[in-house]
C-alpha cells in the first residue's frame, strides 16, 4: 500500500513538473513572438486621435480577436500540418528560428522589429476601428504568432497538453491586454529606457527556448537524442 501511494506521489510530481515546464515554455515563446512591450508604442500612435474610453476598448477587442485566432490555429494546427505535408521536425525548427529572431529583437530593443507597414499605419489612421486590423492581425497575432501556436498543437500529446497551451495563450492575451491598457502610464513614467530594460532580461531565455526547439526537431528528424 506505502509502495503504491509513493508511485502516485511520484508520478503526480513529475507530472506537476513536466505541466509547468511545458507551461512556462509555451507562454515564454509566445510571449516573446507576440512582444506586446514593442507593440505599446505602435498602440499609441494608432490610438493617439481616441479618448481613454476609446483606447479601453479598443485595447479589450484587439485582445478578443487576438485570442480567437490564436486559439483557432492552435485548433487546427495538426490539421494545416497534414494539409500542406509539412513534417512535425520542420515545424518545429521553423518555430525555433521565428522565436530566435524574436529573441534577438528583445536582445536589441533600440531597433524594434514590431512595426506596421506605412500602408497599413495610413489606412489604420482613417478607420474608426483598428481593432482587428491593424491591432489584432497582424500586429499581435501574425504570421509568427500564429507558426508558434502551430508548433504548439504539434507537439501536444493529448488533452492535457491542448489545456496548457490554452491557457498560456490566455495569459498571453491577458498581458498583452494589460501592456497596452498602461501604455500612456508607461511612456509617462517608465520610458523607452525602462521598457528596453525589461525587453532584454527575456531575450536570453527566449534564445535558449529557440534553440531547444532547434535541437528537438533536428533530433527528431535524423532520429537521435540530444
Amino acid at each position: 500500500m506505502i509502495e503504491l501511494i509513493s508511485d502516485v506521489t511520484q508520478e503526480s510530481g513529475t507530472f506537476f513538473v513536466s505541466s509547468a515546464a511545458l507551461f512556462f515554455a509555451s507562454y515564454t515563446s509566445l510571449f516573446s513572438v507576440v512582444n506586446p512591450l514593442a507593440a505599446m508604442p505602435v498602440f499609441l500612435s494608432l490610438t493617439n486621435r481616441f479618448n481613454d474610453a476609446e483606447r479601453a476598448s479598443t485595447a479589450k477587442w484587439a485582445s478578443i480577436y487576438m485570442f480567437g485566432v490564436l486559439i483557432l490555429f492552435l485548433l487546427i494546427g495538426t490539421f494545416v500540418l497534414s494539409f500542406f505535408g509539412i513534417s512535425l521536425p520542420g515545424i518545429r525548427i521553423a518555430v525555433g528560428l521565428i522565436i530566435m529572431r524574436a529573441g534577438y529583437e528583445m536582445l536589441n530593443p533600440e531597433d524594434p522589429g514590431k512595426k506596421l507597414t506605412d500602408e497599413d499605419q495610413a489606412a489604420a489612421m482613417e478607420k474608426e476601428d483598428i481593432s482587428f486590423s491593424p491591432l489584432a492581425l497582424p500586429l499581435l497575432s501574425g504570421p509568427g504568432s500564429i507558426a508558434v501556436v502551430i508548433g504548439f498543437a504539434s507537439q501536444a500529446n493529448g488533452v492535457d497538453d491542448y489545456l496548457i497551451n490554452a491557457l498560456s495563450i490566455f495569459l498571453v492575451v491577458i498581458s498583452t491586454y494589460l501592456f497596452l491598457r498602461l501604455a500612456p502610464i508607461s511612456a509617462k513614467y517608465i520610458g523607452q529606457t525602462g521598457l528596453n530594460v525589461m525587453t532584454r532580461l527575456m531575450g536570453f531565455i527566449v534564445l535558449a527556448i529557440s534553440v531547444q526547439f532547434i535541437l528537438s526537431g533536428i533530433s527528431q528528424y535524423f532520429s537521435i537524442s540530444v
